[in-house]
């Protein structure tokens, strides 16, 4: 069976003991490729730390991009920090970016600011870009529909939270939507009632982890071959078999990123860009 692991952070200083432990894991459970997802401070090494664990491992690949809790650091420096680490084969998104009204960490005017000079900047890249959204539904599909919508630039809606209405206005504009683990738990209605309007050609999985692990590893620290059991709780909901999640999942991660799949199977997939 072959997964994809569509956000990560493996990066962080809870796999430092044992990251190539993990990695290997994710690749035993039929985990082909994952995207390691970069945050931090735009000024420090924090993405460059990213970038370099995905030139490590032949199938980890890296998004750069400020997060919406980071906005009011984004600069011209810290743009070209960042556009600078995209040189290498293994950045093969912009982000994550988006909108947290939750937290509210970076003044609202300066994260909407950032998230579509974010965007252009990911554009001129040809980068897809992936998002974060938290209780700012209306203004994320107003922002991306009017920065997106119009020459077929995509992206993923990661870690989906919204309604599903959101859902299906990201889905005109082209975007994909991924599920972590949390869709898995039992209060997690609202996600069910969202997966269901989304059909498995605009899918994807993920496990944002260290966060959000699924049953039956809630508690525990999340890593990538635990996304073959959201896998398996989507599938079932979904009537479908694991099998084909997987491959219908990893086949829309394959032509988002324009990837080339000649050794996919194996844990091996090259940028063809």
């Amino acid at each position: 069976m072959t997964f994809v692991d569509s956000h990560c952070h493996i990066d962080g200083d809870s796999f430092d003991a044992d990251r190539d432990e993990v990695v290997q894991r994710a690749r035993d459970a039929g985990v082909a490729a994952m995207l390691n997802i970069g945050t931090g401070d735009p000024h420090s090494d924090d993405f460059r730390r990213a970038v370099a664990v995905a030139e490590k491992y032949d199938n980890v690949y890296a998004a750069v991009g400020v997060h919406p809790h980071d906005a009011k650091l984004y600069d011209d420096k810290a743009e070209e920090h960042l556009v600078e680490l995209t040189k290498s084969d293994k950045v093969i998104a912009w982000g994550e970016i988006g909108l947290d009204y939750y937290y509210d960490h970076s003044p609202r005017e300066v994260q909407i600011d950032v998230f579509r000079r974010q965007i252009r900047t990911a554009r001129e890249l040809a980068l897809p870009i992936i998002i974060h959204s938290r209780d700012a539904d209306d203004q994320t599909v107003e922002i991306l529909t009017e920065e997106c919508s119009w020459d077929g630039f995509r992206g993923i809606m990661h870690c989906f939270g919204g309604t599903p209405r959101m859902a299906e206005d990201l889905m005109k504009v082209g975007f994909m939507i991924s599920f972590a683990g949390n869709v898995t738990f039992k209060k997690a209605e609202n996600l069910r009632d969202s997966a269901r309007v989304v059909p498995l050609d605009r899918l994807l999985i993920e496990t944002d982890c260290p966060f959000l692990t699924p049953i039956p590893f809630r508690g525990k620290r999340n890593e990538p071959s635990y996304v073959v059991h959201t896998a398996k709780f989507l599938a079932e909901m979904y009537g479908v078999g694991v099998l084909e999640l997987g491959e219908r999942t990893t086949a829309n991660f394959i032509d988002l990123f324009g990837l080339k799949t000649d050794k996919f199977g194996n844990g091996s997939i090259r940028d063809e860009r």
